[in-house]
Order: C-alpha cells, then structure tokens, then sequence
C-alpha cells in the first residue's frame, strides 16, 4: 500500500470546514485593512532564499528541498531550483520583478503550502501551510512608519480574536539595524567565547557563524548560559529605540496588549528593527501560533531599490491545532436528506435536490433502492437536520413529510415552501 510521504497528510473532512473557517475569517479581516492577495510560484531558484533567509540559517543549510532543473537543449542551461521555505521571499522578488513601487505602499497577503525537511512533530509537518502579509514599499508611501508595524499587529489581535482565540501573548522586541546587528554579534562572539564549549553541537556552529541564532536555542541545558549573554536592547541606535518605542505607545492606544521579550530573535537574517510572536498556551512548549518582524533591506538584497517593509506567517497547522475542538461546530451539516421511496423516485429526489440548493439549502439525495428505515439511520448518521419524503403519493399531492431529525416531529409541506421552512430552522 502506497502512504502519504512522510511529514505530509492528508487533510480530511471534518477537518477541511476548519481550514476554510481559518482562511475565510483570514481573508475578511485582511480586506477590512485594505490587504490584497497575491499568489507565488511554491519554487524559486535557490539563489533567492540563500541571499534572503541567509545562507548560515538553518533553512537554508538544513532544511530546503533543493533540486537541479535539467535544461533543455544549448539554448537552456539547466538551474537550481528549490521548493519555498517560507513566503516572504517570494513575495519580496515579485515586488523588485514587477516594479510594484510605482503602486506606492503595498499590503499584500498570501494563502499556501511551504515546505521545510525537518523533523516532524505536533502541528509540524515538511509540507505545511502558511497564512501571511506584507506591507512594503517606497519610504516616501510611509512603508517606514511605526504605525505600519502597530496596525499589522493590531490586524493580527482582530484575526485571532475573531478565531476565538483570546488568550494570545504577544511578544516583541527590536533587533536592530544591521550596523545595531554587527556590534551586537561582536559583543555576543566575546560573551560565549568562554562558555560556547559548555553549549550544544548547534550553538558552538552559531556561535562561528550567526552569534545571535544562539537565541534560537531550545536545549534546557543551554538556557542558563543563553540568560546571562548581553541583550540587543543595550546596543540600539537612537533611530532604532524611537521606532520600537512609537510601536509600543501606538499598540498601548489601540488596546492591543504585550510583552517585551529581548531573547525574541526570530530565525531569518533579513530581520530588522521590530520582530514578534504571538504564542497561545494549548500548543505546549512549541506554543508560536505566528511570528514576522521588519525587513527593512531585503528589497536592496534582492535587487531592487530601498522598500521597507513588515511582515508575518502564521503556521496554518498550528493554528488549526488551536482549533481543534472547533472542528464539528464549524463543519456544516446537511440541511436535508432527501429519501426517494419506490420506483423512478430518484428523478423526482433530483429535481427537488436541484430546487433547493438553488436556495442555498445542502442537501443529500438517498437511494429508491433503499427502505424507509434505512433513509431515516442514513440521515441520522450524516447528521442531517431533516429527512424528506419522496414518494408517489407525495409528488402527486405536491405536498412532502419533512421529518425533524432532532425532535422526530413530522409535518407535511408544500413543495413550494420546502426551501422556506428548512431554512427558517437554522
């Protein structure tokens, strides 16, 4: 028997009426903020995630699936290509590719698979999905401003506020600017150089190659050593200290709560300035529902002119775990099961079935072949609101038995006020 590749499944109903709750309720608050959806290709060429993610980043040294395009012919050398890891990248390479400055400030927000080879676990899968945004643009359209960061966290309280999601925890800190980033890591180099040997095979990499993804440690043993390393905050600029303190003030107006977490990294080096997460309780120690932070030099990175800008990915998987127990209240049941009894009933069963949904009534059509009593067990498993009666007598009367599966009540009812009467039940 062939099985879904490992660290990939396959999603299933109930399950699927979650998702599409998630990404509906996604998309309307996304609207109410003016952000528009823009789709990108699920691979790229490798050279786009190792100049934007960092080629010392775990993704990119671990975790990419990465494969070497065969050309065709003289005329096309072959490539390497790579299937994304995360979104923003590409969201970014089609910003420069398309000259999208000239639309001034752009709020942009994507829906799809990434896919990472790492070691699955709870609400961690090697093709996962992604629900992200960006906001980016010429610092003269104000893609530079504190209130882009605060209005993009305020959107994302809304959104899981909106899930039922109400006991989050936002974290933030500020990473700095890169010249902020390149005293730190020196400072960082100097502080583990006595104790790095002390550290986990991971950390003494790091603390080589990326200082501050030390702070991506997770090793309870590393963490007592990890408390006492300097803080970023102690290294700002005067610039960077007024954006992250205008952040927090907007924040505070609009009643949007946090903490500060000066550990708070994240895990891509094209972070800049204001970084967060926002973490909920039910998922354990891995409890990051989503995170993002600025990017204020990726534009420059990739080719294209200066564009500041935010964004964030919330982990799908995830955050349907969070849901979880929402499943059966989201899915929506059958209004109706429609039970054809006796022979050339199906056509009539289909004629009503094609009538109602064209009231938005969900229904399911039954068998002639099948009795009375299995109808009713069928309808009472898919746990369907009503069952209705089609047969002989009924067609000829123009009146059907429309029987409450919760109640057992059963009233006949005319054809025409069918679609009325199950609706007014909801």
């Amino acid at each position: 028997m062939i099985k879904a590749i490992r660290g990939t499944r396959d999603l299933l109903p109930p399950d699927t009426a979650l998702w599409n709750f998630v990404e509906a309720a996604a998309r309307d608050v996304f609207h109410a903020y003016n952000f528009q959806e823009i789709r990108t290709p699920i691979f790229e060429e490798t050279q786009l995630f190792a100049r934007s993610v960092g080629e010392e980043t775990d993704i990119v040294s671990k975790e990419m699936y990465t494969w070497e395009d065969r050309g065709r012919g003289q005329s096309e050398k072959g490539q390497s290509l790579t299937l994304r890891p995360e979104n923003t990248a590409g969201v970014v390479r089609a910003y420069v590719e398309h000259k999208l400055w000239d639309r001034g400030l752009n709020k942009l927000y994507y829906i799809g698979p990434q896919f990472r080879r790492e070691r699955p676990q709870k609400g961690r899968y090697r093709q996962f999905y992604q629900i992200g945004a960006e906001t980016i643009g010429p610092s003269s359209a104000g893609s530079e401003s504190p209130a882009r960061d605060a209005e993009m966290l305020e959107m994302l309280a809304t959104f899981l506020n909106r899930l039922g999601i109400n006991d989050w925890t936002l974290e933030l800190n500020s990473v700095g600017c890169p010249n902020d980033r390149a005293v730190y890591n020196e400072a960082l180099r100097k502080a583990l150089e006595p104790v790095v040997d002390k550290m986990c095979g991971d950390c003494q990499r790091r603390a080589v190659t990326n200082p501050v993804r030390v702070f991506d440690c997770k090793v309870p043993e590393d963490q007592p050593i990890i408390e006492k390393l300097p803080r970023i905050s102690q290294f700002l600029d005067e610039g960077c200290r007024k954006h992250f303190q205008e952040v927090q003030e907007i924040l505070k107006a609009v009643e949007v709560p946090f903490t500060l977490n000066e550990r708070l990294v994240r895990g891509l080096d094209y972070y800049t300035r204001t970084a967060f997460e926002f973490t909920h309780g039910a998922l354990g120690a891995q409890n990051a529902i989503l995170g993002g932070g600025r990017y204020d030099g990726l534009s420059e990175a990739l080719g294209g002119p200066s564009a500041p800008g935010i964004g964030f990915a919330i982990g799908e998987d995830r955050l349907v775990l969070a849901l979880k127990e929402s499943a059966e209240a989201v899915a929506r049941k059958p209004d109706v099961y429609i039970a054809p009894f006796g022979p050339g009933m199906d056509r009539e069963a289909a004629k009503i079935a094609h009538e109602l949904r064209r009231h938005d009534v969900v229904a399911e059509l039954g068998d002639e072949s099948f009795r009375l009593k299995k109808s009713l067990e069928t309808a009472s498993k898919m746990n369907a609101r009503f069952a209705l009666i089609v047969a002989e007598n009924e067609v000829k009367a123009g009146a059907f038995a429309l029987k409450n599966m919760d109640t057992g009540e059963q009233v006949s009812v005319p054809r025409a006020e069918l679609a009325r009467k199950i609706q007014s039940s909801r």
